[in-house]
């Protein structure tokens, strides 16, 4: 299932980080600085790890890289709340075959940011036709967190499109977590392609994707039922009495 429209192949560093940088203590930055290259050869790449080990960190940098707004958004908001995002994305080159029609970087952490910044926009007295009528035509806070990630997927996303989610199950039930893999396949075979940083075992599972986990010792591609999240889920649900008795006695 390899990808023969790439918006993003792959993505280096053009030069180097500033010594005593926080960013060289994350592996899988280092594994950049020693001249690693970070390809995308499926349409699905899934981004996995611990809590820590920079997957928000490099997906936000391939973001800033691609021309997004760290915040998140198309690459047409420009909003910032606060400057708080690193400057691993002045450092990357992205690699790219073709230039998206669409696109979309959606972080869980600042999607508040970006509803409250279409609202802002449709504010405007000459604004017409209203930006939000391409989500839905409901403002995004006036639904649930989850129910908005999804009107975004559903109405936003429009195919030929290069699309970053940052962490996407922070508010999706399992169900509603089906419904994103399923909106990915139509976008997919619509001629798109995603790049997910998850903690997900469900979301992971979307066949044929390329999934890297990243770790302090750096970026390794893996399968599926390798990650720790699957193996720990799997160990849970076929006996979560035993798991639970273990976790609870070591802890007592």
């Amino acid at each position: 299932m390899v990808s023969g429209f790439e918006y993003l192949a792959s993505v280096r560093l053009r030069r180097e980080l500033p010594e005593g940088s926080y960013l060289r203590r994350l592996g899988p930055v280092n594994y950049l600085v020693e001249g690693g290259v970070l390809a995308f050869d499926r349409p699905v790449t899934f981004l996995v790890g611990e809590n820590g080990t920079g997957k928000s960190t490099l997906l936000e940098g391939i973001a800033v890289a691609c021309g997004f707004n760290p915040e998140g958004g198309t690459r047409n908001f420009n909003f910032s709340t606060r400057a708080t995002h690193s400057v691993l994305g002045d450092y990357l080159t992205p690699a790219r075959k073709r230039y998206p029609r669409d696109g979309f970087f959606l972080r869980a952490e600042s999607f508040y940011n970006v509803a409250t910044n279409i609202d802002e926009m449709d504010e405007a007295p000459s604004r017409a036709p209203r930006l939000i009528d391409s989500y839905g035509g409901v403002s995004l806070h006036y639904q649930s967190h989850g129910e908005s990630f999804l009107a975004l997927v559903q109405n936003r996303f429009g195919g030929e499109g290069l699309y970053l989610l940052d962490e996407p199950e922070a508010a999706l039930s399992p169900s509603r977590l089906l419904t994103l893999m399923g909106e990915m396949d139509q976008l997919v075979k619509a001629d798109s392609q995603f790049i997910v940083a998850t903690h997900s075992p469900i979301l992971m599972a979307f066949p044929g994707a390329r999934i890297y986990e990243l770790s302090e010792n750096g970026i390794r591609a893996v399968e599926y039922r390798e990650t720790e999240h699957y193996q720990l889920t799997k160990r849970f649900l076929d006996n979560p009495e035993r798991m639970l008795r273990y976790l609870l006695e070591e802890e007592g």
